[in-house]
């Protein structure tokens, strides 16, 4: 039996242009139609194992909160079926289920009866609570007076506390604060472990790509796809590519004079792409090839711990590229992005291309002790700058490599170049300062 089921799905609000139609359109018995039907979803059919991630992206409008909604029973849909198999503890939008007149305390009382808990069992709960929303006195303050950072906490203490069948997180963890957030994701990911199944709307594709099993992409209330997160999320960041110029925004600062860089030597023309996942762009100009060099010039089929690799790019121009922005993309195998760069991110102006023109550009890069895992790379070209550019051609996953073990054991996925020194303190001596290693050199990053 899946957790959740739909089939079918659809869900309209009546709009009217002023209150006077909504009184006409009462005092004829509905007789009249004065509204216009929006469709907030539109014949949505999915289902949601048990246990699974069920992540939802989309724009803004395009039906995400709705869906949660109804699976959490707050709306019923105006057509379809909606099934929904266990206890369900919702995080929807900021506020959700509290009244702003109760005090924190209250509000876990009353969220935990209406889920059928005793008072003993809230009792039993509510020190995890309080020890996880980290508000302090504030929980026997009213909610009206608590910042939305502060509601955030409380809301999602008490949603992962209520042991939940299923648990729906709508974008709330969008306002809290960084260490809060690293936090509850860790807990999402101890949630998963234990089969709890979770549907999980957010903007944020990184995390989408990390924690979900399956990723559902609504438009306008429609159903565009359901898949894996690694396909699913390509094509919807084609898709917003496409519908708006500015595939990146950055904060635009005073951005100095960057020295327009020619090419100092021509190296090879690489015309091979190992892989293509998915392609998108407006195909003003395209990469045709790209491959990966060891540090002796060979082309490398491993990748190693602090070794030297070069990233060589070709490009080529259909039409005129006025600021033609050259990069990758370095992927773990989780589809997280990891790292990347570009001509610009490093301070290179390239020329402008014109139709047939081919650019080669190398990225030589410096390796780090990264963690045993495949790592892939992204290559791309825009036109533009930092602050708002153009897709031409972008290639997802084009190169795969291994990254081979380290010497020493990586804590996490990467290991930083680290420095210690340290006091010894010995009793009835005075602090002795420990020799410490010379800092290691800086490392280089070269474009040609």
């Amino acid at each position: 039996m899946n957790a959740v089921e739909f089939q079918g799905v659809s869900k309209s609000y009546a709009i009217y242009d002023s209150p006077g139609n909504r009184l006409k359109e009462l005092l004829s018995l509905n007789r009249l139609k004065r509204h216009q039907d929006f469709w907030a979803l539109h014949d949505v059919t999915f289902h949601v194992k048990r246990g699974e991630t069920f992540c939802i992206v989309g724009e803004n409008g395009s039906g995400k909160s709705t869906l949660l909604q109804m699976v959490a029973g707050i709306l019923q849909p105006s057509g379809g079926t909606v099934a929904v198999n266990g206890r369900v503890s919702a995080l929807l939008e900021l506020g959700a289920g509290f009244n702003l007149e109760f005090s924190g305390r209250d509000n876990v009382y009353l969220n935990g009866s209406i889920l059928g808990f005793s008072t003993r069992q809230i009792d039993q709960r509510y020190k995890d609570i309080e020890d996880f929303a980290e508000i302090g006195a504030f929980i026997n303050q009213p909610v009206k007076t608590y910042s939305s950072g502060m509601v955030v906490r409380l809301a999602f203490a008490v949603a992962i506390h209520v042991d939940p069948d299923i648990l729906l997180v709508d974008e709330a963890l969008a306002v809290g604060d960084i260490y809060f957030r690293q936090r509850c994701m860790r807990k999402v990911h101890e949630l998963r472990a234990r089969g709890i199944t979770i549907l999980f709307v957010s903007h944020a594709v990184s995390d989408v790509k990390a924690i979900g099993d399956r990723v559902l992409w609504l438009d306008h209330g429609r159903v565009v796809e359901v898949g894996q997160p690694e396909r699913v999320i390509a094509k919807y960041l084609a898709a917003m590519t496409q519908k708006d110029s500015t595939y990146l925004r950055l904060k635009a600062g005073t951005e100095e004079q960057r020295p327009r860089v020619g090419p100092v030597r021509a190296p090879e023309v690489v015309e091979t792409i190992p892989n293509i996942d998915h392609r998108y762009g407006d195909g003003r100009a395209e990469v045709i090839g790209i491959a990966i060099f060891d540090e002796r010039g060979r082309t490398a089929h491993l990748l190693e711990p602090c070794s030297h690799i070069v990233v060589r790019i070709s490009v080529r121009a259909k039409e005129d590229v006025a600021l033609p922005m050259v990069g990758f993309m370095l992927r773990n195998q989780l589809g997280m992005d990891f790292s990347g760069t570009n001509t610009a991110r490093e301070g290179h102006e390239m020329p402008p291309m014109q139709s047939g023109d081919i650019y080669t550009v190398d990225f030589h890069v410096e390796l780090p002790e990264l963690y045993p895992a495949s790592f892939s790379f992204s290559p791309a070209i825009a036109d533009g700058t930092l602050e708002g550019y153009q897709m031409c051609d972008w290639i997802d996953n084009a190169v795969a490599l291994q990254m081979t073990r380290a010497d020493q054991e990586i804590y996490g996925y990467i290991h930083l170049p680290c420095r210690v020194e340290v006091n010894a303190r010995i009793m009835g001596e005075e602090p002795r300062p420990a020799a410490a290693p010379e800092p290691a050199p800086l490392l280089e990053k070269r474009i040609g």
